[in-house]
Protein backbone atom coordinates (compact mmCIF):
# COMPACT_ATOMS: atom_id res chain seq x y z
CA UNK A 1 0.00 0.00 0.00
CA UNK A 2 1.32 3.51 -0.88
CA UNK A 3 1.62 5.75 2.25
CA UNK A 4 0.00 9.03 2.64
CA UNK A 5 2.51 11.11 2.18
CA UNK A 6 2.96 10.06 -1.69
CA UNK A 7 -0.48 10.58 -2.36
CA UNK A 8 -0.21 14.23 -3.61
CA UNK A 9 -1.55 13.09 -7.14
CA UNK A 10 -4.46 12.38 -5.88
CA UNK A 11 -5.24 16.04 -4.56
CA UNK A 12 -8.53 17.20 -6.58
CA UNK A 13 -7.69 19.51 -9.81
CA UNK A 14 -9.91 21.42 -12.46
CA UNK A 15 -10.99 24.58 -13.25
CA UNK A 16 -15.02 23.75 -13.29
CA UNK A 17 -17.80 22.76 -11.28
CA UNK A 18 -18.88 20.02 -13.21
CA UNK A 19 -14.96 19.19 -14.15
CA UNK A 20 -14.25 19.05 -10.63
CA UNK A 21 -17.02 17.01 -9.62
CA UNK A 22 -15.98 14.32 -12.00
CA UNK A 23 -12.55 14.11 -11.34
CA UNK A 24 -13.32 14.05 -7.51
CA UNK A 25 -15.53 10.92 -8.48
CA UNK A 26 -12.76 9.05 -10.37
CA UNK A 27 -10.40 9.72 -7.77
CA UNK A 28 -12.37 8.22 -5.17
CA UNK A 29 -13.00 5.35 -7.30
CA UNK A 30 -9.20 4.97 -7.81
CA UNK A 31 -8.91 5.66 -3.86
CA UNK A 32 -10.67 2.49 -3.56
CA UNK A 33 -9.38 0.53 -6.64
CA UNK A 34 -5.89 0.76 -5.58
CA UNK A 35 -6.13 0.45 -1.37
CA UNK A 36 -9.79 -1.77 -0.76
CA UNK A 37 -12.69 -0.87 0.87
CA UNK A 38 -12.69 1.86 3.35
CA UNK A 39 -15.40 3.62 5.11
CA UNK A 40 -15.90 7.33 3.90
CA UNK A 41 -14.35 9.27 6.53
CA UNK A 42 -11.04 7.53 5.73
CA UNK A 43 -12.18 7.86 1.75
CA UNK A 44 -11.74 11.46 2.94
CA UNK A 45 -8.93 11.68 4.93
CA UNK A 46 -7.16 9.39 2.06
CA UNK A 47 -7.88 11.88 -1.11
CA UNK A 48 -8.19 14.90 1.59
CA UNK A 49 -11.72 16.03 0.03
CA UNK A 50 -14.27 16.87 2.65
CA UNK A 51 -16.46 14.59 4.08
CA UNK A 52 -19.49 16.38 3.14
CA UNK A 53 -17.85 16.18 -0.64
CA UNK A 54 -17.22 12.55 0.13
CA UNK A 55 -20.70 11.54 1.46
CA UNK A 56 -22.26 13.30 -1.71
CA UNK A 57 -19.98 11.73 -4.44
CA UNK A 58 -20.22 8.20 -2.91
CA UNK A 59 -24.00 8.60 -3.14
CA UNK A 60 -24.54 8.84 -6.74
CA UNK A 61 -21.81 6.71 -7.29
CA UNK A 62 -23.80 3.85 -5.20
CA UNK A 63 -26.78 5.30 -7.34
CA UNK A 64 -24.96 4.40 -10.50
CA UNK A 65 -23.91 0.76 -9.59
CA UNK A 66 -20.33 1.47 -9.57
CA UNK A 67 -19.67 1.11 -5.33
CA UNK A 68 -21.89 -1.16 -2.79
CA UNK A 69 -22.02 -1.12 0.60
CA UNK A 70 -20.43 -3.14 2.52
CA UNK A 71 -21.29 -5.11 6.29
CA UNK A 72 -21.19 -2.43 9.02
CA UNK A 73 -17.85 -2.59 11.17
CA UNK A 74 -18.70 -2.32 14.58
CA UNK A 75 -16.67 -2.61 17.70
CA UNK A 76 -15.30 1.63 18.09
CA UNK A 77 -17.26 4.11 19.88
CA UNK A 78 -20.34 5.61 18.44
CA UNK A 79 -21.92 4.67 15.20
CA UNK A 80 -20.31 1.54 12.79
CA UNK A 81 -18.64 2.28 10.04
CA UNK A 82 -19.70 0.95 6.54
CA UNK A 83 -16.92 0.28 3.86
CA UNK A 84 -17.49 1.16 0.58
CA UNK A 85 -16.18 -0.93 -2.20
CA UNK A 86 -16.32 -1.59 -5.67
CA UNK A 87 -19.28 -3.17 -7.38
CA UNK A 88 -17.68 -5.77 -10.01
CA UNK A 89 -20.70 -5.61 -11.85
CA UNK A 90 -20.66 -1.83 -12.13
CA UNK A 91 -19.13 -1.88 -15.61
CA UNK A 92 -17.43 -4.80 -18.31
CA UNK A 93 -14.70 -4.59 -20.38
CA UNK A 94 -13.44 -6.56 -23.39
CA UNK A 95 -9.89 -6.76 -23.96
CA UNK A 96 -8.19 -8.71 -27.25
CA UNK A 97 -4.80 -9.38 -27.15
CA UNK A 98 -3.79 -10.17 -31.32
CA UNK A 99 -0.50 -12.17 -31.18
CA UNK A 100 1.64 -14.12 -33.58
CA UNK A 101 0.80 -17.19 -32.15
CA UNK A 102 -3.15 -16.46 -30.93
CA UNK A 103 -6.34 -14.19 -30.22
CA UNK A 104 -7.37 -14.39 -26.88
CA UNK A 105 -10.05 -12.26 -25.71
CA UNK A 106 -11.20 -11.19 -22.31
CA UNK A 107 -14.06 -10.08 -20.47
CA UNK A 108 -13.11 -8.05 -17.27
CA UNK A 109 -15.24 -6.75 -14.59
CA UNK A 110 -14.70 -3.61 -12.75
CA UNK A 111 -12.65 -4.77 -9.86
CA UNK A 112 -10.52 -6.03 -12.76
CA UNK A 113 -11.36 -9.76 -12.70
CA UNK A 114 -11.73 -11.73 -15.39
CA UNK A 115 -15.19 -13.40 -16.14
CA UNK A 116 -14.75 -15.14 -19.49
CA UNK A 117 -12.16 -15.71 -21.83
CA UNK A 118 -11.77 -16.99 -25.76
CA UNK A 119 -8.77 -18.17 -27.45
CA UNK A 120 -8.64 -19.10 -31.45
CA UNK A 121 -4.47 -20.21 -31.96
CA UNK A 122 -2.98 -19.88 -35.54
CA UNK A 123 0.46 -20.99 -37.27
CA UNK A 124 0.41 -16.78 -38.55
CA UNK A 125 -2.19 -14.46 -38.44
CA UNK A 126 -4.38 -14.36 -41.52
CA UNK A 127 -6.52 -10.87 -41.91
CA UNK A 128 -9.34 -12.42 -44.06
CA UNK A 129 -10.15 -15.07 -41.45
CA UNK A 130 -8.51 -13.31 -38.28
CA UNK A 131 -11.40 -10.30 -37.68
CA UNK A 132 -13.89 -13.08 -38.60
CA UNK A 133 -12.91 -14.99 -35.56
CA UNK A 134 -12.38 -11.68 -33.37
CA UNK A 135 -16.23 -11.05 -34.87
CA UNK A 136 -17.69 -14.36 -33.64
CA UNK A 137 -15.98 -14.29 -29.96
CA UNK A 138 -17.19 -11.15 -29.10
CA UNK A 139 -20.66 -12.16 -30.26
CA UNK A 140 -19.73 -15.26 -28.27
CA UNK A 141 -18.87 -12.84 -25.26
CA UNK A 142 -21.68 -10.89 -25.66
CA UNK A 143 -24.04 -13.66 -25.80
CA UNK A 144 -22.55 -14.14 -22.08
CA UNK A 145 -23.70 -10.91 -20.76
CA UNK A 146 -27.52 -10.95 -18.65
CA UNK A 147 -29.05 -7.58 -20.12
CA UNK A 148 -27.90 -5.85 -17.76
CA UNK A 149 -23.98 -6.00 -17.65
CA UNK A 150 -24.71 -5.92 -21.53
CA UNK A 151 -25.62 -2.32 -20.61
CA UNK A 152 -22.91 -1.83 -18.66
CA UNK A 153 -19.92 -2.99 -21.52
CA UNK A 154 -18.29 0.10 -21.45
CA UNK A 155 -15.10 -0.37 -24.02
CA UNK A 156 -13.11 -2.65 -25.63
CA UNK A 157 -9.53 -1.90 -25.77
CA UNK A 158 -7.23 -3.95 -28.29
CA UNK A 159 -3.29 -4.96 -27.46
CA UNK A 160 -1.11 -6.02 -30.59
CA UNK A 161 2.33 -5.61 -32.07
CA UNK A 162 2.70 -2.74 -33.95
CA UNK A 163 5.04 -4.53 -36.89
CA UNK A 164 2.40 -7.44 -37.11
CA UNK A 165 3.35 -8.57 -40.00
CA UNK A 166 7.09 -8.00 -39.47
CA UNK A 167 10.49 -10.28 -38.50
CA UNK A 168 8.96 -13.14 -41.03
CA UNK A 169 12.76 -13.82 -42.06
CA UNK A 170 13.18 -14.47 -37.97
CA UNK A 171 10.48 -16.55 -38.11
CA UNK A 172 11.42 -18.71 -40.65
CA UNK A 173 9.92 -17.58 -44.16
CA UNK A 174 7.68 -15.21 -45.18
CA UNK A 175 4.06 -15.41 -45.29
CA UNK A 176 2.49 -14.44 -48.18
CA UNK A 177 -0.16 -12.12 -45.79
CA UNK A 178 2.69 -10.42 -44.03
CA UNK A 179 2.82 -7.15 -46.35
CA UNK A 180 -1.44 -6.73 -46.03
CA UNK A 181 -0.41 -5.61 -42.12
CA UNK A 182 1.00 -2.58 -43.27
CA UNK A 183 -2.02 -1.08 -44.47
CA UNK A 184 -4.76 -2.67 -41.88
CA UNK A 185 -5.79 -0.47 -39.16
CA UNK A 186 -6.88 -3.41 -36.43
CA UNK A 187 -9.09 -0.44 -34.63
CA UNK A 188 -11.23 0.24 -36.88
CA UNK A 189 -11.36 -3.23 -38.23
CA UNK A 190 -12.84 -4.21 -34.67
CA UNK A 191 -14.50 -0.88 -34.28
CA UNK A 192 -16.54 -2.41 -37.23
CA UNK A 193 -17.62 -5.21 -35.06
CA UNK A 194 -19.04 -3.85 -32.37
CA UNK A 195 -20.94 -0.42 -31.27
CA UNK A 196 -18.99 0.24 -27.68
CA UNK A 197 -15.87 2.47 -28.31
CA UNK A 198 -12.75 0.47 -29.27
CA UNK A 199 -8.95 1.71 -28.28
CA UNK A 200 -5.33 0.33 -29.71
CA UNK A 201 -1.93 -0.16 -28.08
CA UNK A 202 1.39 -1.81 -28.52
CA UNK A 203 0.81 -5.53 -27.28
CA UNK A 204 3.92 -5.05 -24.42
CA UNK A 205 2.94 -1.55 -23.70
CA UNK A 206 -0.68 -2.90 -22.99
CA UNK A 207 1.28 -5.85 -20.15
CA UNK A 208 3.05 -2.70 -19.10
CA UNK A 209 -0.50 -0.70 -18.13
CA UNK A 210 -1.39 -4.26 -16.85
CA UNK A 211 1.70 -4.32 -14.45
CA UNK A 212 1.62 -0.89 -13.79
CA UNK A 213 -2.30 -0.92 -12.30
CA UNK A 214 -2.35 -4.37 -10.99
CA UNK A 215 0.68 -5.40 -10.11
CA UNK A 216 4.48 -4.34 -9.28
CA UNK A 217 3.81 -0.62 -10.01
CA UNK A 218 1.61 -0.15 -6.83
CA UNK A 219 4.82 0.39 -5.26
CA UNK A 220 7.25 0.78 -7.98
CA UNK A 221 7.39 4.15 -8.99
CA UNK A 222 9.95 3.47 -12.15
CA UNK A 223 10.82 0.17 -14.33
CA UNK A 224 11.91 -1.36 -17.13
CA UNK A 225 9.56 -3.52 -18.16
CA UNK A 226 10.09 -7.18 -20.10
CA UNK A 227 7.59 -9.56 -21.44
CA UNK A 228 9.00 -12.79 -22.99
CA UNK A 229 6.18 -14.12 -25.84
CA UNK A 230 6.16 -15.16 -29.06
CA UNK A 231 8.66 -12.03 -29.34
CA UNK A 232 10.49 -10.49 -26.67
CA UNK A 233 9.38 -6.66 -26.21
CA UNK A 234 9.15 -4.10 -23.58
CA UNK A 235 8.17 -1.24 -22.17
CA UNK A 236 8.98 2.01 -19.48
CA UNK A 237 7.37 3.26 -16.87
CA UNK A 238 8.68 6.33 -14.82
CA UNK A 239 7.63 8.20 -11.84
CA UNK A 240 3.96 6.33 -12.35
CA UNK A 241 3.66 6.67 -15.92
CA UNK A 242 4.10 4.42 -19.21
CA UNK A 243 6.31 6.45 -21.27
CA UNK A 244 5.28 5.96 -24.72
CA UNK A 245 7.88 7.54 -26.39
CA UNK A 246 7.85 9.89 -29.88
CA UNK A 247 6.18 7.10 -32.26
CA UNK A 248 4.40 4.80 -29.41
CA UNK A 249 7.35 2.17 -29.21
CA UNK A 250 9.73 3.44 -26.08
CA UNK A 251 10.82 0.75 -23.98
CA UNK A 252 11.34 -1.67 -27.73
CA UNK A 253 13.70 -3.77 -26.07
CA UNK A 254 13.53 -6.56 -28.57
CA UNK A 255 15.03 -4.68 -31.28
CA UNK A 256 17.97 -3.93 -29.22
CA UNK A 257 21.60 -5.63 -31.25
CA UNK A 258 23.22 -8.53 -29.33
CA UNK A 259 27.30 -7.37 -30.26
CA UNK A 260 29.07 -4.52 -32.39
CA UNK A 261 28.26 -3.96 -35.73
CA UNK A 262 31.57 -5.07 -37.69
CA UNK A 263 33.18 -3.03 -40.60
CA UNK A 264 31.44 -0.95 -43.67
CA UNK A 265 32.08 -3.13 -46.75
CA UNK A 266 29.16 -5.49 -45.92
CA UNK A 267 31.65 -8.43 -45.66
CA UNK A 268 29.97 -8.72 -42.30
CA UNK A 269 26.75 -9.70 -40.75
CA UNK A 270 24.18 -7.61 -39.50
CA UNK A 271 24.35 -8.31 -35.55
CA UNK A 272 21.45 -10.47 -34.02
CA UNK A 273 18.35 -8.91 -32.10
CA UNK A 274 17.42 -9.26 -28.23
CA UNK A 275 14.33 -10.95 -30.01
CA UNK A 276 16.47 -13.50 -31.95
CA UNK A 277 17.90 -14.81 -28.59
CA UNK A 278 15.33 -14.51 -25.87
CA UNK A 279 12.20 -14.77 -27.48
CA UNK A 280 9.67 -17.74 -26.97
CA UNK A 281 9.73 -18.61 -30.58
CA UNK A 282 13.82 -19.69 -30.40
CA UNK A 283 12.60 -22.15 -27.74
CA UNK A 284 10.01 -23.41 -30.46
CA UNK A 285 12.68 -24.10 -33.06
CA UNK A 286 14.82 -25.84 -30.68
CA UNK A 287 12.14 -27.97 -30.03
CA UNK A 288 10.72 -28.34 -33.79
CA UNK A 289 14.23 -28.99 -34.81
CA UNK A 290 14.26 -31.95 -32.31
CA UNK A 291 11.55 -33.41 -33.78
CA UNK A 292 9.49 -32.30 -30.40
CA UNK A 293 6.14 -30.72 -29.95
CA UNK A 294 6.93 -26.69 -30.07
CA UNK A 295 3.79 -25.90 -28.32
CA UNK A 296 5.30 -27.12 -25.25
CA UNK A 297 7.28 -23.84 -24.69
CA UNK A 298 4.18 -22.46 -23.16
CA UNK A 299 3.31 -25.57 -20.65
CA UNK A 300 4.76 -27.09 -18.07
CA UNK A 301 6.69 -29.80 -20.58
CA UNK A 302 9.16 -27.08 -20.95
CA UNK A 303 10.63 -28.45 -17.99
CA UNK A 304 10.27 -31.92 -18.58
CA UNK A 305 11.80 -34.61 -20.54
CA UNK A 306 12.66 -34.83 -23.32
CA UNK A 307 12.18 -31.08 -23.73
CA UNK A 308 14.26 -30.12 -20.97
CA UNK A 309 17.44 -30.07 -22.20
CA UNK A 310 16.39 -28.06 -25.08
CA UNK A 311 15.38 -25.57 -22.65
CA UNK A 312 18.16 -25.62 -20.61
CA UNK A 313 20.23 -24.38 -23.72
CA UNK A 314 17.44 -21.64 -24.64
CA UNK A 315 17.30 -20.14 -20.86
CA UNK A 316 21.10 -20.18 -21.05
CA UNK A 317 21.49 -17.96 -23.90
CA UNK A 318 18.31 -15.95 -23.18
CA UNK A 319 19.25 -15.14 -19.75
CA UNK A 320 22.82 -13.70 -20.86
CA UNK A 321 20.80 -11.47 -23.63
CA UNK A 322 18.20 -10.20 -21.18
CA UNK A 323 21.05 -9.46 -18.70
CA UNK A 324 22.65 -7.54 -21.60
CA UNK A 325 19.78 -5.65 -22.29
CA UNK A 326 19.33 -5.09 -19.03
CA UNK A 327 22.50 -3.54 -18.01
CA UNK A 328 22.80 -1.44 -20.92
CA UNK A 329 19.85 0.56 -20.43
CA UNK A 330 19.99 0.89 -16.71
CA UNK A 331 23.37 2.73 -17.73
CA UNK A 332 21.15 5.20 -19.65
CA UNK A 333 17.78 5.24 -17.52
CA UNK A 334 19.49 4.28 -13.90
CA UNK A 335 16.00 2.45 -12.68
CA UNK A 336 15.75 0.53 -9.60
CA UNK A 337 13.80 -2.17 -10.63
CA UNK A 338 13.08 -4.38 -13.76
CA UNK A 339 9.67 -6.57 -14.46
CA UNK A 340 9.80 -9.82 -16.05
CA UNK A 341 7.03 -11.26 -17.36
CA UNK A 342 6.12 -13.66 -19.89
CA UNK A 343 3.58 -16.18 -21.97
CA UNK A 344 5.14 -19.22 -20.99
CA UNK A 345 4.64 -21.73 -17.82
CA UNK A 346 5.39 -19.41 -14.23
CA UNK A 347 7.79 -22.41 -13.77
CA UNK A 348 9.96 -21.34 -17.22
CA UNK A 349 9.65 -17.67 -16.08
CA UNK A 350 10.55 -18.66 -12.10
CA UNK A 351 14.26 -20.46 -14.28
CA UNK A 352 14.83 -17.24 -16.60
CA UNK A 353 14.51 -15.18 -13.89
CA UNK A 354 16.77 -17.33 -11.64
CA UNK A 355 19.65 -17.36 -14.62
CA UNK A 356 19.12 -14.22 -15.29
CA UNK A 357 19.75 -12.56 -11.69
CA UNK A 358 23.31 -15.06 -12.18
CA UNK A 359 23.71 -13.54 -15.78
CA UNK A 360 23.37 -9.86 -14.39
CA UNK A 361 26.27 -10.41 -11.47
CA UNK A 362 28.87 -11.23 -14.15
CA UNK A 363 29.01 -7.52 -15.56
CA UNK A 364 30.91 -4.79 -13.50
CA UNK A 365 28.42 -2.34 -12.06
CA UNK A 366 31.09 0.29 -11.07
CA UNK A 367 29.59 3.57 -11.46
CA UNK A 368 26.13 3.05 -11.91
CA UNK A 369 23.31 0.65 -9.42
CA UNK A 370 22.13 -2.87 -10.17
CA UNK A 371 18.57 -3.00 -10.76
CA UNK A 372 16.53 -5.38 -9.14
CA UNK A 373 14.60 -7.87 -10.83
CA UNK A 374 11.37 -8.54 -10.08
CA UNK A 375 8.68 -11.53 -11.42
CA UNK A 376 5.55 -9.98 -13.32
CA UNK A 377 2.24 -10.56 -11.45
CA UNK A 378 0.28 -10.59 -14.12
CA UNK A 379 1.54 -13.09 -16.34
CA UNK A 380 0.41 -15.13 -19.73
CA UNK A 381 -2.66 -12.78 -19.72
CA UNK A 382 -1.15 -9.65 -19.41
CA UNK A 383 -1.42 -8.36 -22.54
CA UNK A 384 -5.43 -9.16 -22.73
CA UNK A 385 -5.30 -7.84 -19.25
CA UNK A 386 -3.73 -4.35 -20.23
CA UNK A 387 -6.05 -3.86 -23.20
CA UNK A 388 -8.80 -4.33 -21.30
CA UNK A 389 -8.15 -1.87 -18.61
CA UNK A 390 -7.40 0.94 -21.43
CA UNK A 391 -11.15 1.75 -21.17
CA UNK A 392 -11.48 1.26 -17.66
CA UNK A 393 -9.06 3.81 -16.63
CA UNK A 394 -9.83 5.83 -19.46
CA UNK A 395 -13.25 6.13 -18.34
CA UNK A 396 -13.22 5.63 -14.88
CA UNK A 397 -9.72 6.49 -13.57
CA UNK A 398 -8.30 10.58 -13.24
CA UNK A 399 -5.02 9.90 -14.62
CA UNK A 400 -6.64 9.05 -17.99
CA UNK A 401 -4.26 11.91 -19.71
CA UNK A 402 -1.60 8.78 -19.22
CA UNK A 403 -3.68 6.39 -21.42
CA UNK A 404 -4.88 8.91 -23.83
CA UNK A 405 -0.97 9.74 -24.07
CA UNK A 406 -0.36 5.86 -24.89
CA UNK A 407 -2.95 5.39 -27.20
CA UNK A 408 -2.77 8.81 -29.16
CA UNK A 409 1.30 7.52 -29.39
CA UNK A 410 0.16 4.12 -30.88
Amino acid sequence: MTALADLSWLRPRGSNHAGMSQYNERVLLQAIRLHGSMPKADLARLTRLSTQTVALIIERLLDEGLVLKCTPQRGKVGQPSVPITLNPDGACFIGIKIGRRSVDLLLVDFCGAVRERRSVAYRYPDPDLLFGQIGAQLQSLRDRLRPRQAARLSGIGIAAPLGLGGWQAVLGGAAPQAGRWDHIDIRAEVQALSEVPVVFAKDTMAACVAELVAGHGRSVRSFLYIFVGTFIGGALVLNSCVHAGLKGNAGALGSLPLALARGGDGSDAVPGQLLSAASLFTLERLYAGAGLDDGAAYDERALQEPWLAHTQAWLDGAARAIALALCNANCLLDLDQAVLDSSGHPALLERLLERTALALAQYSWEGVRRPALLGGVIGADARAVGAALLPLHANFAPDRELFLKILNAA
